[in-house]
């Protein structure tokens, strides 16, 4: 296999590793299935696009800077048209654009109380991610669920890496707060 075939190879396996984990953040920070999968599709693509021939060991904060970059401008583009449809006077649509919540299914849960009470965290643990202001969220996600280190994290973030361990601080309460019986 030629060296190129294999940086093809390997990126492609960082890309499959990753894809699950990063919808699931464009998810929680958008809360529309569509808009997330977009979202993780382009920055999949400019990841490959702009930075496929640097080392391995930079995809990941790569990647994360590239998708919290298309997070935040999606949360523009959407504070944008709410405000032209507000006021335009069309309030009703200016609610629909936030669209349905997401449901997750658990398919591991074999018992009736057990899905149920494991449906009711799940959907407790989405709500309070899914509430937290997105600089927090995106520090929360980046940090505990993709396991970056402080310095990938400020990289992806765009920030100092003391903001990120403030942001993650501030998360931490507020998920504390916010899930109660639910938290470990």
């Amino acid at each position: 296999m030629s060296q190129s075939n294999e940086r093809q190879s390997e990126l492609e396996r960082f890309l499959a590793g990753v894809e699950g984990r990063a919808f699931r953040m464009a998810e929680f920070a958008t809360g529309n299935r569509e808009d997330a999968l977009e979202i993780v599709q382009d920055a999949m693509f400019k990841l490959v696009q702009r930075y496929g021939e640097r080392g391995r060991e930079d995809w990941p904060p790569l990647f994360h800077r590239i998708l919290q970059s298309r997070i935040n401008d999606w949360h523009r583009r959407r504070s944008v048209r709410r405000r032209w449809l507000a006021a335009w006077g069309d309030r009703r649509a200016a609610l629909a654009e936030e669209g349905p919540e997401p449901e997750f299914a658990d398919p591991h849960a074999v018992d009736p109380p057990g899905r149920l009470a494991q449906g009711e965290a799940m959907a407790a643990v989405h709500a309070a991610v899914q509430a937290l202001p997105l600089r927090q969220q995106q520090a929360f996600l980046l940090r505990i669920w993709e396991g970056l280190d402080v310095a990938q994290t400020a990289y992806a973030m765009g920030c100092s890496e003391g903001s990120v361990k403030t942001h993650l601080s501030r998360a931490m309460a507020k998920l504390r707060e916010r899930l109660g019986e639910h938290w470990p």
